[in-house]
């Protein structure tokens, strides 16, 4: 079962330390070989963003910053688990490594399966 781990915080949350970076790498490594890792990544700041949005019948495209961003996605990862609480599992796993090398972050890791194309077979 594919699930995606969208890592949220404040937009700046500070440079990553060393340790928690190393410390990172070497979890993306030990994913990668095993095979479970499909793709990670952090994202760039909302600053450099572009929302598109669709409004009243009208598509509009809004350059960041937004002023009301409290909190913001600042990562993914899609990984293959076994279960839904073996993805919990990696996300407090995820979350210790923040705990332990970067002392005073704060954020959440959302934990979501990724549906495939069955989950929306409208056969009858």
């Amino acid at each position: 079962m594919r699930f995606m781990m969208l890592v949220k915080h404040s937009e700046i949350p500070g440079p990553q330390p060393k340790e928690f970076v190393d410390a990172m790498m070497k979890l993306d490594e030990e994913a990668v070989k095993s095979g479970a890792m499909v793709q990670s990544g952090g994202l760039s700041p909302i600053a450099k963003s572009t929302r598109v949005r669709l409004s009243r019948g009208q598509v509009t495209a809004i350059d960041g910053p937004f002023t009301e961003s409290k909190e913001v996605v600042g990562g993914f990862a899609i990984i293959e688990f076994k279960s839904k609480e073996e993805a919990i599992e990696g996300a407090k796993q995820f979350m210790d490594l923040h705990k332990k090398y970067w002392p005073g972050w704060e954020g959440e890791t959302e934990v979501r399966q990724v549906l495939g194309p069955e989950a929306f077979d409208l056969k009858p």
